[in-house]
């Protein structure tokens, strides 16, 4: 089988592109870290890939907003080659960083793949900061609220970091949520005990009350830790997958007795088989 080709796609403030491209390439892609510079040059450059990623880190500094100005152009000289991308039967994922610039570039909303005049969630959801005003950087435990997402496909609860300032999920009114649980859409959701039991109750995960910090690391609407579009072939998540590749990264692995690979590299193995 020929490995799938992923492009890694990094910026100015990128620092989190060379695990990630080690994590696809551990999980069997071969995967390119190429920088928008070149994209931007040649943008037909995007059709030799069948998986795009966008990374974590601060793009541009975030210097007026996470990942706005990465998103702005992609949103706007890659506009045409994302939309051809996204028509095509590939996968686009984003960590973090990368998370805030596919939202904020209208990437999981459905454009491109649906009718591009007419999408109801285009600019009603965005990342904002969390709760406390303040970067967290720690573990988290998460739940696969959603069947949709080819990324997240065997993968139920487990624990992997989060590093950000501007985590946190909100809609501009509940309509918007209403539509994103509807369409599946609500793909991860940050987790503790109190959330299974919750769940068990109304059956339905992504309906629950906001978790308290730290199980809910920046008071995101409905928990949401990741999103995916209605296809499932675009996710966007806050937490990083890269950075839990093998079971000793995890803070407890001496405790827990864990061994082998990390949860994360079921994410990445999810995007390859896809191709297989």
């Amino acid at each position: 089988m020929t490995a799938p080709q992923v492009c890694v796609l990094r910026a100015p403030g990128t620092n989190c592109d060379v695990e990630t491209a080690h994590a696809f390439e551990l999980a069997g892609g071969a995967a390119d870290r190429v920088h928008l510079f070149r994209l931007l040059e040649n943008p037909s450059l995007l059709r030799q890939y069948q998986v795009l990623c966008v990374p974590g880190g601060f793009s541009y500094g975030d210097d007026i907003g996470a990942g706005v100005i990465f998103s702005r152009q992609i949103r706007g000289r890659l506009n045409d080659v994302m939309r051809e991308f996204l028509s095509s039967d590939k996968l686009v994922l984003g960590i973090c960083n990368g998370f805030q610039v596919i939202l904020k570039a209208g990437l999981l909303m459905g454009r491109g793949i649906d009718n591009p005049d007419e999408n109801p969630f285009e600019d009603k959801v965005t990342l904002t900061w969390n709760n406390s005003g303040r970067y967290t950087d720690r573990w988290v435990r998460l739940k696969t609220t959603s069947s949709n997402s080819i990324f997240l496909q065997g993968m139920d609860e487990f624990e992997v970091p989060i590093a950000h300032a501007e985590g946190r999920i909100a809609v501009a009114d509940e309509s918007v949520l209403d539509g994103l649980r509807a369409a599946g859409q609500v793909s991860l959701c940050y987790w503790n005990d109190r959330a299974t039991a919750l769940a068990a109750e109304t059956g339905d995960p992504t309906a629950i009350e906001i978790l308290p910090e730290p199980d809910n690391p920046n008071g995101s609407l409905a928990n949401i830790a990741g999103l995916s579009d209605t296809t499932g072939r675009v996710l966007g998540l806050m937490p990083h997958p890269e950075r839990f590749l093998f079971a000793t990264q995890h803070p407890q692995w001496t405790r827990t007795g864990v061994r082998g690979d990390g949860k994360g590299l079921q994410l990445f193995r999810n995007a390859v088989s896809y191709f297989g």
